[in-house]
């Protein structure tokens, strides 16, 4: 087991990596899993963003902040790997019928909700599977309230529409 310097308050005693680990993994690898559309790659980030974290050797004020900076970085860490050159040079349409291990992606909302913009996936994601309100979305994507309010009502519009056409 791991020792880190991650303290979930100042009275509160230090907990393990593994504890850490265990308490988010999956729900980065989903959020991975949704930006990058392949298995392999979405763990590869994962990883990443636990090394970073081991490497910065962080205090979080509580597991609310611990999970809010989680999120960001591996959605950080998603784009500028989308961002790579390397990717410019891939075909898109190999990765579009890729499955999810686990069921992740079985359900038609979900696929639906996989195939909207990033602005309007995120969004949905953070706040109908993560369980985020509408303010602590826009804290951890760093957009106005507002922003949230719009991108979530012209999500649900679009995911209407796809969803009563199918």
């Amino acid at each position: 087991m791991i020792e880190v310097l991650l303290s979930k308050g100042r009275d509160e005693p230090l907990e393990s990596f593994d504890v850490i680990y265990e308490r988010h993994v999956s729900m980065l690898y989903r959020v991975c899993f949704s930006y990058m559309k392949n298995a392999p790659e979405a763990e590869d980030v994962v990883a990443d963003v636990f090394v970073k974290l081991l490497a910065h050797g962080l205090k979080f004020q509580n597991t609310e902040h611990e999970k809010a900076w989680l999120l960001r970085t591996a959605i950080n860490l998603c784009k500028d790997r989308l961002k790579h050159w390397w990717r410019k040079r891939a075909d898109i349409d190999d990765y579009c019928n890729l499955e999810c291990e686990g069921g992740f992606m079985e359900t038609e909302t979900m696929k639906a909700v996989m195939e909207l913009p990033n602005r309007y996936k995120d969004v949905i994601y953070l706040y109908y599977y993560e369980g985020y309100s509408s303010t602590e979305v826009a804290e951890i994507l760093k957009k106005p309230p507002s922003t949230i309010l719009n991108h979530l009502s012209e999500a649900r519009k679009l995911l209407r529409g796809v969803l009563e056409n199918e």
